[in-house]
C-alpha cells in the first residue's frame, strides 16, 4: 500500500490542522496555500475543495483559536466565568501567539466566535450588568489579557535563570546612581520567587474588583 493511499482522505478538519501546526511552528508569514498543501501531501488547488481561498482558512484559525477559549458557564457568576475566560485566552495566547494579530483583524465571525461572545456577554448580563456596563467590561478584560500576551510573547526571558541574565546585562550599562528607582525595581525582580507571570492574576483581580464596585454601585 503507497504513503498516499494511507492518507486519510481530506477534508476541512485536515486542512485546518495542517494550518494550525504550520502557523504554531513558523508564524502567519508562513502560511500560503502551497504551503499548507504540501503539509497534507497535494496540489495547493485540491485545497480549494475545502476552503475558498486563503481569507476563509485564516477565519477558520480563528475559529480553532476560539474554540480553545473556556466559555462562561450559565451556572457560574460572573467574576469567576470572566476569570476563568481570561485565564483561558492567555493560555491559548501562549499556544498560539499568531492570534494576537489576527483575532480582531476578521469580519466573518463564525459559531465559534459568535457563541464566545454571547457566553462572556450572558454571564455578566445574568448578574446584574447593564450593556453598557457589560460592553465596558468586556473591552476592558479583553485589552488587559491581549496587552499581557503581547508582553509574555515578547519579552527577552522565558525563566528566572533568563531574567537574572538581562537585569545583569542592564545593570552593567546603565549608571545605578542616576537611576536609582530603575535599580530598586530590577532589584525587586530578581528577588527569589518572583515571576513575571504572578502580574496577571493581580492586574486582573484589580479589573475585576473595580468592576464589581461599580456593579455595587449600580445595583
Amino acid at each position: 500500500m503507497s504513503a498516499r493511499s494511507k492518507r486519510p482522505p481530506l477534508d476541512r478538519d485536515r486542512v485546518l490542522d495542517a494550518a494550525l501546526a504550520l502557523a504554531d511552528a513558523e508564524g502567519l508569514e508562513a502560511l500560503s496555500m502551497r504551503r499548507v498543501g504540501k503539509a497534507v501531501g497535494v496540489e495547493a488547488m485540491s485545497l480549494y475543495n475545502h476552503v475558498a481561498n486563503k481569507e476563509e482558512l485564516l477565519d477558520g484559525l480563528v475559529e480553532r483559536f476560539v474554540s480553545e477559549v473556556e466559555l462562561p458557564r450559565a451556572d457560574e457568576g460572573w467574576r469567576a466565568g470572566m476569570w476563568r475566560r481570561a485565564a483561558s485566552a492567555r493560555a491559548a495566547f501562549r499556544r498560539h501567539p499568531w492570534a494576537l494579530t489576527l483575532l480582531e483583524s476578521r469580519r466573518n465571525p463564525g459559531p465559534a466566535t459568535l457563541r464566545y461572545h454571547d457566553a462572556v456577554l450572558g454571564c455578566m448580563l445574568r448578574d446584574g450588568f447593564s450593556i453598557e456596563l457589560a460592553g465596558h467590561a468586556f473591552a476592558l478584560v479583553d485589552a488587559f489579557v491581549f496587552g499581557f500576551a503581547v508582553q509574555e510573547a515578547t519579552l527577552p526571558f522565558e525563566n528566572g535563570a533568563d531574567l537574572e541574565d538581562v537585569a545583569a546585562d542592564v545593570q552593567a550599562a546603565m549608571p545605578v546612581d542616576d537611576l536609582p528607582h530603575l535599580a530598586a525595581m530590577i532589584a525587586y525582580s530578581l528577588r527569589p520567587g518572583y515571576a513575571f507571570a504572578a502580574e496577571f492574576d493581580y492586574g486582573l483581580t484589580l479589573i475585576l474588583d473595580g468592576l464589581e464596585q461599580r456593579l455595587s454601585r449600580a445595583g
